[in-house]
């Protein structure tokens, strides 16, 4: 059995260095890599490429890294409630390909069965097809989309055993899962971390083949964007 726990996020990241690919897993505000992101953060590297869903909010989540301008280009599906980001994206200061959000989910989705790209009608028609190839199957066009190429990714799970294997929580699956597998090194942050045989192995989602680092977080906020109140 391989030990794949290191002591904190700050070890975690370690050889992340300015220039890098990252895919950050979470929808929204749902399921982030809270101490990840501070980490770096704090690390302070720069020129990054972010894959994810969206950009969180303006003082947290990736909207930490936009604050500080460490992010060269996000890749997305969603702007959100990001006043930084929107700003950045205006400016010409940050290089923003947004795309479809099920197209985004394949392509990290390929990228961790190593398939080289998928076919999709998602985009066809669409400022999303420029410059793209297309393919026609059966009398309909589909977008070759090609498979992401990250360097890092790093996930937020429940539960997780010093193997790697990972246990998320409702609807934290989101892109934790499918960028968990699609990562030259991935990195997994848990709020409970166990030792091998104590999760029960038919709940695990994503198996520790795929992950090569994981360590225990703490004092994770889990903010919510927004919050309706029926009086």
């Amino acid at each position: 059995m391989i030990y794949k726990k290191v002591n904190n996020a700050e070890d975690a990241i370690m050889d992340i260095q300015d220039g890098a690919t990252l895919m950050l897993g979470g929808f929204g505000l749902c399921g982030i890599p809270e101490n990840c992101i501070k980490a770096l953060v704090e690390k302070g590297v720069k020129n990054l490429t972010c894959i994810s869903n969206n950009a969180g909010v303006d003082d947290f989540g990736i909207g930490l890294m936009l604050h500080h301008k460490q992010v060269k280009k996000m890749i997305s599906s969603y702007v959100g409630e990001n006043a930084e980001f929107e700003r950045q994206l205006l400016s010409g200061e940050l290089d923003v390909e947004l795309i479809p959000q099920g197209t985004l989910a394949f392509r990290c989705m390929a990228a961790g069965y190593g398939m080289p790209a998928i076919f999709t009608p998602a985009g066809v028609g669409t400022e999303v097809a420029i410059g793209k190839e297309t393919r026609n199957f059966n009398g309909k066009e589909y977008l070759i989309e090609h498979a992401f190429n990250a360097d890092f990714a790093i996930v937020k799970a429940w539960k997780g055993d010093t193997a790697g294997n990972l246990i998320f929580k409702h609807t934290s699956r989101n892109f934790n899962t499918v960028m968990a597998m699609a990562g030259k090194i991935t990195i997994a942050e848990v709020e409970e971390l166990v030792e091998p045989g104590m999760l029960d192995p038919n709940q695990i989602h994503t198996p520790g083949v795929y992950v090569h680092r994981i360590f225990q977080g703490s004092h994770y906020e889990k903010r919510i964007e927004k919050v309706t109140i029926n009086k």
